[in-house]
Parts: structure tokens; sequence; C-alpha cells
């Protein structure tokens, strides 16, 4: 047998600890775990654990991102056409992984686990932990943020949003908030009061909150820095799309923005900005890759996998997420440092960058730049080389 490498040892051993430490949670829960414990389980030093997660709680977080990044497709749950269907199927994806709903019973059942852990419940304290540190606060507020875009981009592909004429842009983001509210406030719930969430009701509630009308629209940011037009090769690393759960076209032209933890908000002045058809990609970083990174694994997985099963395919969300834990991308992007209020954005047009903005409203800046002439003309560094309107597109 060939002998492992150092990097194939520590992913091995990485692995390991993942195991023994889902083992660990789903048993005892998050406050009575011990890493000594998890050591053990692994048959490793408590040393080796710590050689790979900086701590407990970023343990945690990473063993329910791989979670919800892996969790098979729910079984018989068909996309909805409409925005009531849409709705309705999302409800129905996401009450089935609550506790109570008969998943956490049979796990709890299972090897003499308390009725209070399991398999199925060992999410339950990840809430309490983001709300016990005021540091998780802002990138959990701005991570939600994400998730109401992601939303609310497939809401509007099933139902555009009314703009009557002289009205800026409609949008259905805080519809989307309206729905993840009411299905998180259904997670603590189940978890603090089992038996009392109602899952159909859930989802009888869910369907008909498609038909609230919530005046909402876009309205750009009132400043941003100018964008410089750039021309250097794009060469980007290979990354997945936390989206579509499949590997990110990073060399396709459109507009490429690495958003620090409390910059994700901006992800929407991209969107909403662009060109229609334009590819936006949305690379996320921090300076506390170690804990953050894994938390934004998780909320994005959550949501992005019930959006596969509850939205048709071409109702998915155009807009690609990245979760940069090596900052290998952001560095692609000319950001070699990177953190939780990184905001820069570029503009990639056959495989170089064409445009660049740093700073608050870069987004927006290179989204709303329109080149004067083709790629080829952009060359220099000037900055008269892009148009760049001081207010909306």
């Amino acid at each position: 047998m060939a002998r492992l490498n150092r990097a194939q040892t520590q992913e091995r051993t990485r692995a390991r600890v993942l195991a023994a430490a889902r083992e660990e949670f789903a048993e005892k829960g998050f406050r009575a775990a011990r890493i000594d414990a998890v050591a053990e389980r692994a048959e490793l030093t408590r040393g080796a654990v710590y050689s790979n997660f900086p701590g407990k709680r970023a343990l945690y977080f990473t063993v329910l991102a791989e979670r919800a990044e892996r969790a098979p497709a729910p079984p018989a749950t068909e996309a909805g056409g409409t925005a009531r269907e849409a709705l309705g199927a999302l409800a129905r994806t996401w009450v089935a992984r609550l506790p109570g709903t008969g998943f956490a019973d049979a796990g709890a059942a299972h090897g003499g686990v308390p009725p209070q852990y399991g398999e199925a419940r060992i999410d339950v304290d990840a809430l309490p932990e983001i709300l016990a540190d005021a540091r998780l606060a802002q990138p959990f507020v701005e991570l939600m943020k994400l998730d109401a875009l992601l939303l609310a981009l497939a809401l509007e592909h099933v139902r555009p949003p009314r703009s009557p004429e002289g009205t800026p842009p409609g949008r259905l983001v805080r519809l989307a908030e309206t729905v993840l509210t009411s299905l998180h406030g259904a997670r603590q719930l189940a978890a603090a009061a089992p038996g009392f969430v109602q899952p159909f009701d859930m989802v009888s509630a869910a369907e008909r909150l498609c038909g609230l009308e919530l005046n909402d629209w876009w309205a750009p940011p009132p400043v941003h820095p100018p964008a410089r037009a750039e021309d250097r090769p794009w060469q980007p690393p290979a990354a997945v799309d936390a989206v579509r759960a499949a590997p990110a076209p990073l060399h396709e032209d459109g507009i490429v923005a690495v958003l620090g933890l409390h910059r994700l908000s901006a992800a929407e002045e991209a969107v909403r900005a662009a060109p229609p058809g334009t590819p936006v990609t949305v690379v996320v970083v921090t300076g506390d890759p170690g804990e953050l990174m894994p938390l934004a694994r998780l909320v994005v997985a959550e949501l992005c996998g019930c959006l596969r099963s509850a939205f048709p395919r071409a109702a998915w969300p155009a807009l690609r997420v990245v979760c940069d834990t090596t900052g290998a991308v952001a560095a692609a992007a000319g950001v070699t440092a990177v953190d939780d209020d990184t905001e820069t954005a570029i503009r990639i047009e056959a495989g170089r960058v064409v445009g660049r903005a740093d700073g608050f409203g870069a987004c927006h800046a290179v989204a709303s730049a329109r080149p004067v002439g083709s790629a080829s003309e952009i060359t220099g560094p000037r900055a008269a080389d892009v148009r760049v309107p001081v207010s909306g597109p």
C-alpha cells in the first residue's frame, strides 16, 4: 500500500475527528460534549483535534455544515411551479427536518441516546451558541440577508414583483425575510416545545404568505467608490457553488464580489445593478475562517438544499455563492488580505479582469459600470474607460 503524503494524512485525521465529533454531539449535545471524548472516540490525541479545529464551537459548526452540505434530497417533494406551490414545498422540506416529526424520535431511541438529543436534534444548540456570543451576531444577520436574497430571487422568477410605472423596481426580499422568520421560529419552538409546532399548519401558512404585499423595492446606495479599469488575466482556482452544490463556473464573464461576513448584504447591489443576465458570484471571506466560515457554510447550505428541492431548476437563483475558506479565490481577484469588512468587486470579460472597485459600494460601482467599447478596448488604468452613474443604474 502506498504511503500517504502529509496532506492526505491530515485530511484523514480531520475526517476521523469530524466523524467522532458528530457522534459525540449527537449523543450528548453541544454543551455536554468534550474535546477529550472526541479525541478518545477518534483514537487520536487532544492535540490532534486542536491542530485541525481551533475550538469546540468551530468543530460543532463544521460538523453541522458538512451535515447540511451532504444531506440527501428529501423524497417525494415535487418542485412548485407557482410561488404558492414553491413556498409550500420549501416549508415541507424544512419541517421534515425538525425535531418531533418522527426522525428525532427514531434517532433518540437508537442506542440509548437521551431523548433530548439524537442525530435529528444535533443542531438544536446552534442558535443558542450564536446568541451567546455578540461577535457572531453581525455575521449571522448578514448571512440571513444573503439567504433572504437567494429565496427572493427564486420567488421573483415564479412570481415577478409588480413595479407600477414611475416607481422603483419591485422585489420580494421582505417577503423572503418573513418566510425565513417563520421557518426559523418553527425550528426553535420545535426544539424548545416538542409537539407544539404542527408541520401541516406551517406548510399552509407558508403557502398563504405568497400573497403578502409588502410594497418592497430596491434603493441603490447613495454613494459608491469609482470603478477603475484593469487588464490582467483571470485565473481562479476550482471552487464549489453552494447554491447548486456543484462546481462554480468562475471562468465565465460576469461580476465577482469578494465580501466579508459583515458586508454580505452588498450582494444585492451587484445583483440589482448588473445588466439582466449578467452572472454574479459572491465569494464569502472572513478574518476567522476556523469558526465563522463553517457557520457561513451551514446557513447557506441549509437553505439552498431546501431551495433546490422546492423550486424548479429554472427558478434557482442565478446568484452563485462560494465559501472561500482558504482565501484562494479572493487572492485570484487581487484581494490578498481579507477580513469581515472586505468588499471588492471585479468584472470578468473574456478571461480577463477589466474593472474593479474596493470599499463600501464597490459591488454597485462595478455592476453598474458600462464599458465604453469591447473588452479589448479597456486596457488602461484610466477611470474614463468606464462610466459609473452617480446613483442608480
